[in-house]
């Protein structure tokens, strides 16, 4: 079977005639071809119609137009290589010399001459050498600019990565027709001109768009600050809410205790019970009265609340203090719950004077302790709670109510 394409040996690129491949030597050096049975690929762009020779050709023009859809027409265009050079004829568009005699004879073809620097400018833009020369001698070397017009406009002829060929005598008048170094440097310079305008464009473009999305990131941090604050706003009147609720129930829990002593003391004396149609005693009489006749909470628990809540109120002009003895208090009691074993954390001296300083000098510190299981040993000189009497769930309900008189700021306030 004849080949349908010429390999080259040196880099294996694939070309479908032996001009290409002489082109291909030309431009690379390369001198080893030989015939292949694998054609070059024919795929078609369905959008616009673009012929690619290769897989990568067609990637980078779905990466540019994205356009994707593409027809394989490599079997249709797939032809055997004749390797004998072509006859010279009237039909072949090669242009005839006539001399004196009327014989006409082929004239030599050669490359146009185009301006070397545009030429190595288009190259270093990524153009082929074979498309960078066509552009630049069909667009008369007027600059860059024409020829990746040119380019643009004739992208998809057959031939547009083909180097032209052109008689000797067409040169010749085509180099004298290119422009002067004026002309070419005014070209240059206005080429340059626009492209620095293009580049401002550009940046005061990238600039906007950058300033857009500062202010949309400013915005969203506006926006995500105000609900974090309106958040904390609602937990804030939520908890005051609930403390405010515990405040009441604690109220009328005592209300209804005082009720319930005063009605015991009026059984006890033998007075009838009191109408509940009477009206009832003022504030200060009540206060008198509680002050004379204590209550004494039933629970244990009650009881250390009521010993957190004396301690307050008798040093209610130094908060500090009060805060300070509460701390303290709860540091005894979670050292002896991370430690129960630890005999140091369950022995307390009453003679240190950080300890009086802080507890032992405030009314009911050392009641509170005292709950919780301390009990005085050696002739009063230490606290001492047993590893026996250690109670897990009464020290718990100590650090709660410990932490509700540190964090609650109505505590103490009855």
């Amino acid at each position: 079977m004849a080949g349908v394409s010429l390999q080259c040996g040196d880099c294996g690129a694939l070309l479908k005639s032996v001009q290409e491949a002489q082109e291909h030597a030309e431009l690379t050096s390369h001198s080893n071809f030989s015939e292949s049975t694998e054609a070059v690929l024919n795929l078609v762009c369905t959008t616009c119609g673009k012929p690619c020779r290769s897989k990568i050709e067609s990637d980078l023009h779905t990466k540019r137009t994205g356009h994707t859809d593409f027809v394989d027409k490599t079997s249709e265009a797939a032809k055997p290589i004749s390797l004998e050079a072509p006859k010279a004829s009237a039909d072949s568009g090669e242009a005839m010399d006539v001399d004196a005699s009327g014989n006409s004879q082929p004239q030599e073809m050669v490359v146009p001459e185009v301006d070397k620097k545009l030429l190595e400018e288009l190259e270093a833009m990524g153009f082929p050498t074979a498309r960078a020369t066509r552009a630049l001698h069909y667009s008369g070397n007027a600059g860059v600019e024409a020829a990746v017009n040119w380019v643009v406009e004739h992208e998809n002829d057959p031939d547009i990565d083909q180097m032209p060929m052109v008689p000797i005598s067409s040169a010749g008048e085509a180099s004298k027709a290119s422009l002067t170094p004026e002309e070419i440097k005014l070209k240059a310079q206005e080429l340059r001109e626009r492209a620095r305008k293009k580049k401002e464009e550009e940046e005061r473009r990238m600039e906007r768009e950058r300033e857009k999305e500062r202010i949309r990131i400013g915005k969203e941090l506006l926006e995500a600050k105000r609900i974090e604050e309106e958040n904390e706003r609602k937990r804030l009147l939520a908890m005051r809410k609930a403390e405010k609720e515990e405040e009441k129930r604690a109220r009328e829990k005592i209300r209804q205790k005082l009720e319930e002593d005063k009605a015991e003391r009026r059984r006890r004396l033998g007075l009838p019970p009191e109408d509940p149609a009477t009206p009832k005693p003022s504030a200060p009489v009540v206060e008198e009265k509680k002050s004379s006749l204590p209550v004494r909470p039933a629970t244990k628990v009650e009881r250390m609340r009521e010993c957190l809540r004396s301690l307050k109120q008798n040093h209610k002009d130094d908060d500090a203090k009060v805060k300070r003895a509460f701390q303290t208090l709860l540091t005894y009691i979670g050292n002896v719950v991370k430690n129960p074993n630890e005999e140091k954390f369950r022995k307390i001296r009453l003679s240190n004077q950080t300890f009086q300083d802080r507890v032992g000098s405030l009314k009911g510190g050392l009641e509170f302790l005292e709950l919780c299981g301390f009990e005085k040993t050696e002739g009063d000189e230490f606290l001492f709670l047993p590893r026996d009497k250690v109670d897990s769930a009464v020290l718990n309900s100590a650090g709660s109510e410990l932490n509700s008189a540190i964090n609650n700021p109505f505590f103490g306030v009855l």
